[in-house]
Order: C-alpha cells, then sequence, then structure tokens
C-alpha cells in the first residue's frame, strides 16, 4: 500500500473515533488559560500512532500530546489528532486530524481529515492536491480587495502582549483592504480551504509543526504560496505563517506586519 494510502486510512479510522466523540459527552480539561483537550484527542492520538508505526518503522512520530522535546529531524510524521479541539468541544463541525511526512524538512505527503464533514484533503509531492477523489487548485483572483482570507488568534491571547498586539493591528491594516476575514480556528483546515480555492490566503502566529505539516504541502502542491511574513521561505521551525494563491501573496504581506521586525 503506498504511503498515501496508509495516511488516509488511518485518518478514516482517527475519524470514527472523533465522530463519536463529536456527539458524545466529553471530559475538558485546560492545558492552558484557553487551550483545551479532551479524552478524544488522546484516544485519536494513540490510535493515529499505533497504526503509523506498524507501518513507517524508519520515521519519528510527533503528535501533539505526546510530544516533549526538540523537534527531530530525517524522516518525521507530523500528527494532530484534533486541530480544533475548542470547536470540537462546542459541537461545530470545523476541526481536523492532520497527518504530514517530512524527510529532511521536506513535505513528502499529507492528509488533514474533517470527519464531519467528510472532507478529506491529500497530497503528494509533485503529483498535486486533492479533496476526497477530485484535483483541487487554489483561486484565480488577483485583486485582494476581491478576496476572502483566513486568520487565527495565538493562545497567548489572553496576555495582551506581543502576539495579541500583533494580530489585531495586522487585521485592522488589512481588513478594509479585503473583501472579508474569516477566523475559523483550525489552521490544518484554513490551509485546505485556500488549496481549494475558497479562501485567497491566510495568515496566522503561534503555530506548531503539526498543525500546517500537511497543509503547507496542501497548497504548495494545489499551485499557492507559503511564506513567513517577510516574504522569507517557511520552515516548521517559523512562528509566523502566511499562505495564499500565490497571486495575491505579495500585496497580502504588504498589508499585515512582518512578525520579525514587529517583536523586535
Amino acid at each position: 500500500m503506498e504511503e498515501i494510502e496508509i495516511l488516509k486510512k488511518v485518518a478514516l479510522g482517527a475519524g470514527e473515533i472523533l465522530k463519536e466523540g463529536f456527539y458524545s459527552k466529553k471530559e475538558v480539561r485546560h492545558k492552558g488559560v484557553v487551550d483545551l483537550i479532551t479524552q478524544f484527542d488522546k484516544k485519536s492520538e494513540e490510535f493515529i500512532l499505533e497504526e503509523l508505526s506498524r507501518y513507517f518503522k524508519d520515521f519519528t512520530l510527533v503528535g501533539e500530546e505526546s510530544f516533549s522535546g526538540k523537534r527531530p529531524s530525517g524522516k518525521v510524521i507530523y500528527i494532530d489528532p484534533i486541530d480544533g479541539t475548542t470547536n470540537f468541544v462546542h459541537q461545530l463541525p470545523f476541526f481536523a486530524i492532520s497527518i504530514g511526512a517530512f524527510v529532511d524538512e521536506v513535505p513528502l505527503f499529507g492528509v488533514v481529515y474533517n470527519p464531519i464533514l467528510d472532507e478529506m484533503f491529500w497530497a503528494v509531492k509533485d503529483k498535486g492536491a486533492f479533496r476526497n477523489e477530485t484535483k483541487i487548485l487554489v483561486s484565480k483572483e488577483e485583486n485582494l480587495q476581491k478576496s476572502l482570507i483566513a486568520t487565527g488568534f495565538p493562545y497567548a491571547k489572553f496576555k495582551a502582549q506581543k502576539e495579541y498586539l500583533w494580530s489585531v493591528e495586522s487585521i485592522a491594516t488589512i481588513l478594509p483592504k479585503l473583501q472579508d476575514l474569516r477566523r475559523f480556528g483550525a489552521a490544518s483546515l484554513d490551509l485546505c480551504y485556500v488549496a481549494s480555492g475558497k479562501f485567497e490566503g491566510f495568515f496566522e502566529i503561534g503555530l506548531n509543526p503539526w498543525d500546517v505539516a500537511a497543509g503547507i504541502l496542501i497548497v504548495k502542491e494545489a499551485g499557492g504560496k507559503v511564506s513567513k511574513t517577510n516574504s522569507k521561505e517557511y520552515s516548521l521551525d517559523d512562528f509566523d505563517i502566511v499562505a495564499s494563491n500565490g497571486k495575491i501573496h505579495s500585496a497580502l504581506i504588504e498589508n499585515i506586519k512582518s512578525w520579525d521586525d514587529f517583536r523586535g
């Protein structure tokens, strides 16, 4: 079985766990002031880790709920068992399982699966991006004023420190220059919606590798572009990310704050 088919099969299995959890009572704990975790985050991750360990013995598996320490190099699979746990807890059907595989910092294949909407986004390097079995491409829109853009807010917002200020100042600058702005609360799906042409772009800070590992490959394979807020190449160690259809990328970056400049 090809690697991508294994990832899709594993994501579908984890999706069954999350579908059960979505409609049932949840045990909700706080990892931080606003960062939630449920028993289904752990069940989903345990299932994914167990299944992937059978097939990818030479890969390091990095799961959001089990990882601690320095990010590994070489062959790595990044796993988010529920991206959008807050939505999951509130029974909003905008969350996903995200699994992305990298070799020497190069994304090779990835899957983002929303089990409630039954949307499976996936990509293989140099082979295109898909939603279920349909090939997807980024939007052709070239005008920022006609663009729908997605963003997210960092967990540090409750401290009203630099991360929070960067977000609100960037939004204040760019919002009048857009068709509109959306904040759905699951970066993996935001990236997939850029890839499928629903959004023209996306920007956020404070994300982790498991949030974006699959999504950035899906965007690129759909013809889009991914960078930092200062236009430099994005890596999984970076704090800030911008993704777009490529056509409005420069205009998007010109109208949000560079995180590197902003933080000083």
